[in-house]
């Protein structure tokens, strides 16, 4: 989130706005899916099965699923790392004000997630984030050694116990559905009151934060943040024309290793096992062959002028995502337009390409007046303790 840093236009690093707006377009395209369809509770290799949904699920599953909020985790650990740089160099007192900043992005996401749509990340993102302002004293170095080592090595473990546990029980942990819950979303969302949306999305959020998936996306999320303070630590996003080769390299392996993860649940039979490595272990490291990648093609300084539009979104990440998940529900709740679990996939992409490209003219229009987002400003001068 960029006002987590609040600085300037000319102090901004470009190539960061560019990753969190590259971030939140891929977080929607997933998103719609939850938006419009009781995505906790099917299976999606037979919900989406068929001949029209079938490749578009494919390009969705293996490019965007739990690849584009790594990414953003990522950045919002480089964006603490800034601002606990630049408290050091001031002299003040970075703890204090940013227990204070992620205790008001917790509330934020509370609200969120209760009153707007269950599948928040903000909540994962405040409690996380205050475990990582401990750490933050420690070495660039030392912070993305220990990150890739937290992010590997318990990812690595249950990947192999799931897969042993898959060739001892193949009907272990398999997709499973639930037609109850199914039915009830539908209902709910689809023609319900908004007492029984409110009950459902209640309902939903507890359902996919279980203390083992909160603990789960927890092991995830920390050192996803640490690389992402390592890294700012470091200074090479802003090194990025002198690190060409390096950057190049960590593309290249991370990006042929992620393809073959991430395509794990195509490999044979679509258990949870392999869906376990395709997000938890690919995800992960196709963001990184992402996050690198953007850094290279921001080298150019012409090349950078062209993704300015997107930037210019990252610049509002916290506006645009919460804006996102208000058009959402109003396009499929009953309370809107009611058009749950009556769109195909194509729709979806269709229409989450539409909504970001309303953000960016919006987020252009914005910024050519005031300095940032209507959320960011709410949510420093509520740190600050002033309106």
């Amino acid at each position: 989130m960029n006002a987590i840093q609040p600085v300037d236009a000319t102090s901004r690093i470009a190539s960061l706005d560019v990753m969190r707006g590259f971030s939140l377009l891929g977080i929607l395209i997933v998103n719609m899916i939850a938006f419009h369809s009781p995505m906790y509770y099917y299976d999606p290799y037979t919900w989406w099965g068929d001949t029209a949904n079938r490749t578009v699920y494919w390009w969705i599953d293996v490019f965007a699923q739990a690849s584009f909020y790594p990414l953003f985790s990522m950045m919002f650990g480089y964006g603490l790392a800034i601002q606990y740089r630049r408290s050091v160099e001031k002299g003040s007192n970075f703890m204090p004000f940013a227990i204070k900043r992620l205790l008001i992005l917790l509330g934020i996401g509370i609200i969120h997630a209760f009153v707007i749509w269950s599948g928040d990340i903000l909540i994962s993102y405040a409690v996380v984030g205050l475990l990582l302002i401990w750490m933050l004293k420690l070495d660039g170095k030392w912070l993305l050694i220990l990150g890739l080592i937290l992010f590997l090595l318990p990812q690595v473990l249950l990947s192999g116990i799931m897969i042993l546990a898959s060739f001892i029980d193949p009907t272990g942990i398999t997709y499973f559905s639930a037609p109850q819950a199914i039915q009830s979303s539908i209902e709910a969302y689809g023609s319900g009151s908004i007492q029984a949306i409110f009950e459902q999305r209640t309902s939903d959020w507890m359902y996919a934060n279980s203390p083992a998936a909160f603990v789960t996306l927890m092991i995830t999320i920390l050192p996803l943040m640490m690389i992402g303070a390592g890294v700012s630590k470091l200074g090479l996003l802003e090194k990025a024309k002198e690190k060409k080769k390096m950057l190049w390299t960590i593309a290249l392996i991370t990006l042929t290793a992620a393809l073959a993860l991430k395509t794990a649940p195509y490999w044979g039979e679509q258990n949870l096992a392999y869906v376990f490595i395709q997000d938890f272990v690919g995800g992960p490291i196709l963001s990184m062959s992402y996050m690198a990648l953007i850094a290279l093609y921001m080298t150019g300084e012409k090349r950078a002028a062209l993704l300015r539009p997107i930037a210019q979104v990252g610049r509002m990440s916290l506006t645009n995502y919460l804006m996102q998940s208000i058009i959402g529900t109003l396009i499929f709740y009953n309370y809107g337009l009611g058009l749950y679990g009556e769109v195909n996939l194509s729709t979806s992409v269709l229409l989450a390409l539409g909504i970001f490209v309303i953000q960016v003219i919006l987020s252009e229009l914005w910024l050519a007046k005031y300095k940032r987002g209507p959320m960011e400003t709410l949510w420093r001068r509520l740190s600050y303790g002033k309106m």
